[in-house]
């Protein structure tokens, strides 16, 4: 199993002060985060892409690629790019010349976005929500094989042979399907053969088992190779020196963000019980003590029939660089061991 980080360049309030960073000081500190786990031997770090005051993430692939100019080691990915909204072959382009920076590091997760502000941001109808992924998707697709691309679709001016450039440095950069709860999402999947990222942010792993069924099944019935058909987590997550400090560290953070987007969407306000129930032995918050974060992770993939990769999403942590990289460190060094010597037993 792969084991790493997801951000969102949340720029939060300091828990003590109230008060914001500079924008400029918070993307130094995610620079930081992300040499800490590349150091500390994680296996990933993603970078998500939103259009909001509460997020610094909205061009990823630039701050992916100053990242790997300072790392060696750890993968670089999207998590996700919101293919709906953008121009695929601008997207490729990117993403390849990540790539050839991190000298064949780079992969992408594309997923059609749980926010809409990229949609009427770039004037798209959200009334062609799917309808846009589908197309685009298929044209990405495509530019991963064919340098000299012939298509035609309704979204995108049509592509006559023109040399898309530049290549990745890896003979195909690998893509992933980022989804959340809808059935259809993880049909395409694996009708397609694609990896699958599950952004599983509340609730228990348990009642996802069913849709990772369609998916292996939709992905057989394609007649793709089993082995090629990976599940992977993207689950909020932090690691702490004890349960309790993991859950105090990682609650203010969570509750201003969540309170912020529920009045957007309706919901009420979370309270630290429904935390609590979430980073207990049933939720799908990785919160808490090394030991404790690691056997959640197993329970993960035993529940879900194996996961190739589990992503932690610890930026909603409204916390000061130094114990954010604490939390990586502790997961890298403490956490990951614990299941990479689980597995290697089986």
């Amino acid at each position: 199993m792969e084991i790493g980080v997801d951000s969102f360049a949340a720029i939060l309030p300091d828990p003590v002060s109230g008060n914001l960073p500079s924008a400029a000081d918070r993307m130094g500190d995610l620079l930081r985060e992300i040499e800490t786990a590349d150091r500390v031997g994680l296996d990933v770090f993603g970078i998500g892409e939103h259009h909001r005051a509460e997020f610094l993430d909205s061009a990823p692939a630039i701050i992916l690629a100053a990242a790997a100019a300072r790392t060696s080691r750890i993968r670089l990915t999207s998590a996700v790019t919101v293919l709906s909204a953008a121009d695929p072959v601008r997207v490729f382009q990117e993403f390849a010349t990540l790539d050839l920076i991190a000298r064949g590091r780079a992969e992408i997760v594309v997923g059609r976005g749980s926010f809409g502000e990229a949609f009427p941001l770039f004037g798209l109808d959200t009334r062609a929500y799917d309808d846009l992924f589908a197309e685009k998707l298929d044209l990405f697709l495509k530019l991963g094989e064919i340098t000299n691309v012939e298509w035609e679709g309704r979204f995108r001016p049509a592509l006559r042979g023109e040399g898309v450039y530049p290549r990745p440095h890896q003979a195909r950069l690998p893509l992933w399907v980022g989804v959340g709860g809808t059935p259809e999402s993880f049909v395409r999947a694996g009708t397609l053969g694609l990896p699958l990222m599950i952004a599983i942010i509340g609730g228990s792993f348990e009642r996802f088992r069913p849709l990772v069924d369609l998916y292996r099944a939709a992905g057989t019935r394609a007649g793709h190779d089993p082995d090629t058909l990976k599940v992977g987590v993207h689950a909020m997550g932090f690691v702490g020196e004890t349960d309790e400090e993991a859950r105090n560290s990682f609650f203010p953070g969570w509750a201003h963000l969540t309170t912020k987007v529920g009045r957007e969407r309706g919901w009420a306000p979370p309270s630290r019980a429904q935390f609590d129930e979430m980073a207990g032995p049933d939720g799908a918050f990785l919160v808490g003590a090394p030991s404790t974060v690691a056997a959640k992770m197993l329970h993960a993939s035993d529940v879900l029939g194996g996961v190739s990769r589990i992503t932690f999403q610890m930026s909603t942590a409204s916390l000061e660089t130094t114990a954010m990289q604490r939390s990586i460190e502790l997961l890298g060094t403490e956490a990951a061991p614990i299941v990479r010597s689980a597995l290697s037993g089986k």
